[in-house]
């Protein structure tokens, strides 16, 4: 009998979550996927009922799955110093294996987070946090047993080559010949030189690997998950006051990226990424001969407004309308006047093939699902001969419009 009611448990699940076979059937079509980063294991994620409600047939973890490190008390006096100029011990320190595990458990436990397992495929990388420490890279000693952790959270197969591997890289292939979704997930903290040394942030290995990828079969979108910004130029305008991790602090690589990308001659790219504790929509038009986006989802849980008390939050906003950025998209539509998002949040990416032409919508929702945020477009778009099309029309359009402005002043 007990075997029975499972077994009809196990049939109601397929029928109802048709997500969860599309997502794990490679040959099904995608076109719902929801992407996040930052979810602190230890405080309410009721942003889990928001994302399933999106309905996706995959889920990308983007970094900082679990806060698996420990932080020192805010010191600038006394026996322990963990800030200023007499700082004597750092602020961050790691967690044990058994500790780190024991939150990888809590966070797996969530009853919401659970609901969207049932659903769709969760795929994922990380970032420092879950990496092991604040801002590690590849000094990082206990990143072996991370590795481990966050493979077992992931229910990554003990086959898998992401186990034999140094480093969390992989890549997945989605849908049929016409429609297929390639996801390119990095791993920024394992071979990444220190901060301030314009070194590498993926290693030679990763990078073999990754021009393997971009050279591989084609497909007609490619999302390539960085647990760290790559569009975004914040940094150079808050500077030296803050700084965050990016790619911008790394422009050698930062280039190198742009270039694999042109000269793979891949279509279709786009970055999404966490870290920041805001979410946002980037767009640079000088890296391949077609826009890049990058859609920022940061936090699940962690937030720049919910970092400050309430009365303090209009202040947060109008800091962020006031911040100088070059890359961030503007648009009426957006909730927030700066157009980006200090509240939780989650980014969704949708699909629609039956379309003429297929398009795209990049969008970042909030806590309640509603959206803050979003960019649509025709996946032609992200290609280079429509795209330099388009520059020279609008090209053309100036200067008619000056050459009859010009004639115009002639006249009189």
């Amino acid at each position: 009998m007990a075997a029975t009611f499972r077994l009809l448990i196990l049939v109601l699940v397929l029928v109802v979550s048709p997500s969860v076979r599309a997502a794990r059937d490679a040959g099904a079509v995608v076109s719902r996927i929801a992407f996040g980063s930052c979810a602190n294991q230890s405080a309410p994620q009721p942003i889990w009922d928001a994302v399933v409600a999106f309905d996706p047939q995959v889920f990308v973890w983007l970094g900082d799955n679990v806060y698996g490190d420990n932080k020192r008390p805010f010191r600038v006096f006394g026996k322990e110093r963990t800030v200023g100029p007499w700082k004597n011990v750092p602020r961050f320190y790691p967690s044990t294996e058994e500790e780190l595990r024991r939150r990888y458990q809590l966070a797996k436990a969530k009853p919401g987070y659970a609901s969207l397992r049932e659903r769709a495929q969760v795929i994922g990388t990380w970032d420092d946090h879950d990496y092991g420490l604040n801002d590690a890279g590849k000094e990082f000693s206990g990143k072996v047993f991370t590795q481990r952790l966050l493979l077992d959270f992931l229910d990554e197969a003990e086959d898998s080559k992401r186990r034999k591997q140094a480093g969390v890289y992989t890549s997945y292939m989605f849908g049929p010949e016409g429609k297929r979704v390639k996801v390119i997930l990095l791993d920024t903290r394992y071979h990444r030189d220190p901060l301030l040394s314009d070194g590498t942030i993926l290693g030679d290995p990763q990078w073999q690997w990754l021009e393997r990828e971009l050279h591989g079969p084609q497909s007609e979108i490619t999302v390539i998950g960085s647990s760290i910004q790559v569009v975004s130029n914040l940094s150079a305008t808050t500077g030296p006051l803050f700084y965050v991790e990016s790619w911008a602090r790394f422009p050698r690589e930062r280039e190198r990226l742009f270039r694999l990308i042109e000269s793979s001659k891949r279509n279709g790219v786009i970055f999404v990424s966490g870290d920041v504790h805001f979410g946002e929509i980037a767009r640079f038009d000088c890296g391949v001969p077609y826009p890049l986006y990058d859609v920022t989802s940061s936090g699940l849980t962690q937030s720049v407004d919910n970092s400050v008390p309430a009365v303090f939050q209009p202040i947060m906003r109008l800091l962020a309308v006031l911040t100088p950025t070059t890359m961030r998209v503007l648009n009426p539509n957006c909730l927030y006047k700066s157009c980006t998002t200090g509240q939780p949040n989650f980014g969704a990416i949708e699909i629609d093939w039956n379309a003429v032409p297929p398009r795209i919508k990049l969008e970042l929702r909030d806590v309640e699902g509603r959206s803050v945020h979003s960019v649509e477009f025709p996946i032609s778009e992200l290609q280079p001969s429509v795209f330099i099309i388009a520059v020279v029309l609008l090209a053309i359009t100036c200067l008619s419009s000056i050459l009859m402005c010009s004639k115009k002043t002639k006249k009189e």
